[in-house]
């Protein structure tokens, strides 16, 4: 089934094409998107038979990584920083990742951890996925946090992805990812959100 693939035209575009570095930028999305990554086809990433009949609005972001869903039980945080000589993809994750970490510890979050080159999990499951996008001067950074979505969303419309880290182990989405609140954190994704803003003002 033939699924309409737009632009990806979601609130942290205008960060991507901004001169605003080391700033961040952190939005709920106002419902649920599917958003395929730079290389992925709609047919071969969805269910799609399902997700035309949810009539679930599917976007392609710039970035890599894999497919994603947003919904409004996730934060989307995204940064833009200079491109320095010398540093790898995987230190570009390194700076806002060991932020988020140390805010979520803040709050009681234990046991968790960064994985693979970019996710941060608690345990063994995944809680953030990230992506970039580099250019000749900037590096736009982008990543989900599950607050508080079933991962049976997920499921429902995301095909297993063809790429996957090595902690991952060939395991299902239902697996594989989980959220605060099913790892039994069941934090406020306002205040979250406050939190991330307030380090932004000052950061």
């Amino acid at each position: 089934m033939k699924i309409e693939e737009k632009v990806y035209q979601l609130p942290d575009i205008d960060l991507l094409n901004s001169m605003r570095y080391e700033k961040l930028e952190v939005w709920r999305p106002d419902k649920t998107y599917i958003i395929l990554g730079r290389a992925n086809k709609a047919e071969d990433s969805l269910i799609t038979k399902l997700v035309s009949e949810d009539y679930v609005e599917v976007q392609k972001r710039p970035t890599g990584g894999e497919t994603v869903i947003l919904s409004p039980n996730m934060l989307v945080i995204s940064m833009l920083m200079h491109v320095e000589k010398g540093i790898s993809p995987q230190q570009y994750f390194m700076k806002p990742n060991n932020i988020l970490i140390s805010i979520l510890r803040n709050n009681g979050v234990k046991n968790i951890n960064s994985k693979g080159i970019s996710d941060i999990s608690i345990g063994d499951k995944k809680i953030l996925g990230s992506a970039i996008f580099r250019n000749t001067v900037s590096v736009f950074y982008h990543a989900i946090l599950n607050v508080s979505e079933d991962i049976s969303l997920i499921s429902k419309y995301l095909k297993h992805p063809k790429r996957e880290p090595d902690y991952r182990l060939g395991r299902a989405h239902s697996e594989f990812v989980t959220s605060l609140w099913e790892a039994n954190y069941c934090l406020d994704i306002d205040t979250l959100k406050t939190q991330l803003e307030n380090w932004k003002a000052n950061g």
